[in-house]
């Protein structure tokens, strides 16, 4: 199959849960887990549409929960392909809690998942260049490669001064000449 481009619209992903009794803790608030279970489904299919593989996730950067989702909420996950490597691809995930009867809808988390996609004998396989097309997506696509270098510093796959993104963060003398 020819790799070709693809633009990030193509992988967009929009998942909707109603929160259900077993799905949340004694506050009737629903569990992280659960919350973070469904966010790598909906970030998966999101970058599945990217790669036309299928894909593991390889890291899922800090998430925080700004907002509880109650018992009774409907959660709305939105996921979609910010920027595509070799092989890796960067997704980014929002959530929405929205209480119907009242009417009310605020964003309860966002976070970026990186997933590999992987080829019919579970190797890593080569995925179509991202396309970003909107202001937002060439926003988010500009800024991935320095996101990319803190997680590899943080899994300690590349040493902070090989860092090019991130360098004046690790080593802010390196900009005083």
């Amino acid at each position: 199959m020819e790799i070709t481009s693809k633009p990030a619209s193509e992988s967009y992903t929009v998942m909707n849960e109603l929160v259900l009794p077993n799905d949340t803790n004694p506050l009737h608030n629903l569990m992280g887990g659960r919350l973070l279970h469904l966010m790598d489904i909906a970030a998966a299919i999101s970058a599945q549409r990217h790669s036309n593989h299928i894909v593991v996730t390889a890291s899922v950067d800090n998430v925080s929960f700004k907002h509880p989702v109650k018992l009774g909420d409907v959660i709305t996950i939105t996921a979609k392909v910010t920027r595509a490597f070799h092989t890796s691809m960067e997704v980014r995930i929002e959530v929405y809690s929205e209480n119907i009867p009242s009417g009310t809808k605020i964003k309860s988390n966002e976070a970026f998942y990186t997933f590999v996609a992987l080829d019919d004998d579970g190797k890593p396989a080569l995925i179509p260049e991202l396309i970003p097309e909107t202001e937002e997506e060439k926003r988010f696509y500009e800024t991935a490669g320095s996101r990319r270098e803190f997680r590899l510093i943080l899994a300690g796959k590349m040493k902070p001064e090989n860092a090019t993104g991130l360098r004046a963060i690790f080593f802010p003398a390196d900009d005083v000449d």
